[in-house]
């Protein structure tokens, strides 16, 4: 067994795998090395075997998204540790011995994050990690360092390692049993807060999750499938419901999903007013497919969810009401919520 697997997942993305594979050959020593393709139809697979022999590739036979491609690549992959990295994301020196010092040092902490800063904008945090995430008590997430789209500038305030709910799936490291006791992502999702959800099970199953500042990447986001784009709406909104489903506590669990639909359908409005009429469609499917699931993902729930998965009551609110922008100002007045 390997101690450390980086795991790509890529799919056709050779365009990618030119920029940023030569950074993590070059800086992972320590590591494994594999591409996990999603049945790609350019030159990935090629490509790979040309220029990095010594990097391993696994083939997927079709197209699964982040969560059904990790799930069925890493079934080839044997290591005590999986790093299952984006193909956009360009690593620093020294970027796995921090994460692997603190796997060593802490028994029960099964997930690390390091700190992920914009590859466009590298003084500044990116979008989809930052350094470490959380979420409100309605599901909506948010991170250190980025608050919906306000993105903080990298001043060193979040140079600790300290104790997270949610871990970005651009750079997510995980102890492999227990990726194994948890049967992996869950596969419904295809992609986008698969990684959050497969967090709170950690979590409710005693696990730690932890942020280590002292490994550095860079990533671009958004590179395979773009902010903006109503697909990527559709799968958050959706996912997110499913979450909620699957993890919330018993006490006020209709009363919080009602809620949410509530907050969604203001969403709708407010792209609606925007002109982005595609996104306001985007979520009413996503309420329609969330619907047609939810019986299903009742069903999934555990036997223990935690109380305490939440730090402040409507993240929404707190944004939009109260203008509160930056993380440390949700502190700073006294707004983190004992649930």
């Amino acid at each position: 067994m390997d101690k450390i697997a980086v795991v790509i997942l890529n799919w056709n993305g050779v365009k990618l795998l030119e920029q940023f594979l030569p950074s993590v050959v070059q800086f992972s020593p320590e590591a494994t090395i594999y591409v996990a393709d999603n049945a790609s139809t350019d030159s990935s697979v090629a490509y790979v075997k040309k220029h990095f022999p010594t990097v391993k590739i696994v083939v997927n036979t079709g197209n699964y998204g982040y969560a059904q491609g990790y799930n069925e690549a890493l079934k080839h992959i044997d290591a005590e540790i999986y790093a299952l990295v984006n193909s956009d994301i360009e690593v620093t020196e020294n970027w796995l011995q921090p994460i692997l010092d603190t796997f060593v040092k802490e028994p029960k902490t099964a997930i690390i994050q390091p700190k992920i800063l914009d590859f466009k904008s590298k003084t500044h945090f990116e979008y989809a990690g930052a350094a470490g995430g959380f979420i409100d008590k309605y599901g909506y997430p948010f991170c250190r360092g980025r608050i919906f789209d306000t993105i903080e500038k990298d001043n060193g305030q979040y140079n600790d390692s300290s104790e997270l709910f949610w871990a970005s799936g651009a750079c997510f490291f995980i102890r492999s049993s227990v990726y194994k006791e948890l049967k992996g992502f869950d596969e419904g999702f295809f992609a986008h807060q698969e990684e959050i959800d497969l967090c709170w099970r950690a979590i409710n199953l005693g696990h730690d999750i932890k942020y280590n500042s002292q490994s550095v990447v860079y990533h671009i986001g958004g590179a395979t499938l773009q902010q903006g784009n109503p697909r990527k709406t559709f799968l958050n909104f959706r996912n997110s419901m499913l979450m909620l489903t699957k993890n919330l506590p018993k006490e006020g669990f209709y009363g919080i999903l009602f809620a949410r639909l509530v907050l969604d359908g203001i969403a709708g409005i407010q792209f609606l007013t925007q002109g982005k009429f595609n996104h306001t469609w985007a979520i009413i499917k996503a309420h329609f497919s969330f619907y047609s699931l939810f019986s299903k993902y009742y069903k999934k729930r555990n036997n223990f969810q935690t109380q305490e998965y939440y730090k402040v009551k409507s993240i929404v609110f707190l944004y939009y009401v109260k203008k509160i922008r930056v993380f440390k100002d949700i502190f700073n007045n006294n707004q983190i919520n004992n649930p």
